[in-house]
């Protein structure tokens, strides 16, 4: 946590809340992304980052960082089985 500060959940991102977002410290911003975390029940870690993607999640985020990781975390509860998928961003080009 040097490099961040404390993670902010179910941040408000104008089409929705994004389940926890970790901003890197101002003097650490430009190389640190920020950390978008999306998670899902039951759903694919896929649907986490198409959700992030389609609600456009990582607009609100221009201010703290250049560079943002989408991050999708699922959970299935009758098989037991998890997913994840990290996706790279660079929020110029949003």
């Amino acid at each position: 946590m040097k490099y961040y500060y404390k993670p902010v959940r179910e941040l408000p991102t104008g089409r929705g809340f994004a389940d926890f977002v970790y901003i890197p410290k101002k003097e650490y911003s430009a190389t640190y992304p920020v950390l978008l975390v999306e998670l899902k029940w039951n759903k694919t870690a896929h649907t986490a980052i198409n959700q992030i993607k389609d609600k456009k999640y990582p607009d609100r985020l221009k201010q703290y960082s250049e560079n943002i990781l989408m991050v999708g975390i699922s959970y299935d509860k009758r098989s037991r089985a998890y997913g994840c998928v990290i996706e790279k961003d660079d929020i110029k080009s949003l």
